[in-house]
């Protein structure tokens, strides 16, 4: 099996110390290329330095997350274009609305939005994209910019059939990661991803958070790490009554295919 993890916070302070070891395990697991996360203007061009450091196998994002879109300045614009001049950066984001939270005022968040959406036109490059509790505004926002926009992915899927069938109705890719396995918040995702077609369909961990909670043994540290994408892969296949290595192949294809990775 070969997987590709779309969704790893590696710039995490948690990776400083054995960075290395959780790549090799990544491998070991059959995690063949993984993107990155880039969601801040301190992370995203860590994100790229790890992606220059280990050619072929990492690629990143640059974004600004909603959490942060406070700091979405002029100046802060112009990095994130800098940044997406590198090939090894692969999409824009992570970025989107979060209103669950409110770590930033909703109207930075929507502004911070807006002008990451500008910068996917400008650049074509796909979309990485954070979505919670804001699905109305989210999808306003994504209306202004049809016919302009590439690829979109919504990472890190959790919501309800509604906003599931929004995003396939707009062709937009379904990231899941190990929520699926959380029997107090996910149960309702081993339904709901039957019906995503394989096509639309990627997996990711969002290391180091989301640690599948059916994983056994359980990491001591309680991190999740991108070798475990081989769990939710098989989680995923059993929801979806298909075999492990379809569920995987289909996700690597279109994994490939949406963020142009080389084969």
């Amino acid at each position: 099996m070969q997987l590709i993890d779309i969704g790893a916070n590696l710039t995490h302070d948690s990776f400083e110390r054995d960075l290395d070891a959780v790549l090799e395990r990544a491998r070991a697991a059959g995690v063949v290329q993984m993107v990155v996360t880039g969601a801040s203007r301190e992370h995203s061009p860590q994100a790229l330095e790890l992606a220059r450091r280990h050619p072929g196998f990492l690629y990143a994002t640059a974004g600004v997350h909603p959490h942060h879109a406070s700091e979405y300045t002029d100046e802060c614009d112009a990095e994130m274009r800098a940044l997406h001049v590198h090939p090894e950066v692969v999409a824009v984001g992570e970025c989107g609305l979060d209103y669950n939270r409110d770590f930033s005022p909703r109207p930075a968040q929507r502004k911070a939005f807006e002008r990451q959406l500008q910068i996917a036109v400008d650049t074509a490059k796909p979309l990485f994209l954070h979505q919670r509790d804001a699905h109305d505004d989210f999808i306003a926002m994504m209306k202004n910019f049809d016919g302009q926009l590439g690829p979109t992915v919504v990472h890190c899927f959790t919501a309800e059939r509604g906003e599931l069938f929004d995003y396939l109705d707009r062709d937009y890719y379904i990231g899941i990661t190990g929520w699926l396995c959380d029997e107090r918040r996910g149960a309702h995702l081993r339904e709901l991803v039957k019906h995503i077609p394989a096509e639309r369909l990627m997996i990711e961990t969002d290391a180091p958070y989301l640690l599948p909670r059916t994983l056994k043994p359980m990491p001591k540290d309680r991190r999740n790490e991108p070798a475990f994408l081989s769990h939710i892969v098989q989680e995923l296949a059993r929801d979806r009554g298909e075999d492990v290595a379809v569920t995987a192949a289909n996700a690597t294809a279109a994994t490939r295919t949406f963020f142009r990775l080389p084969g």
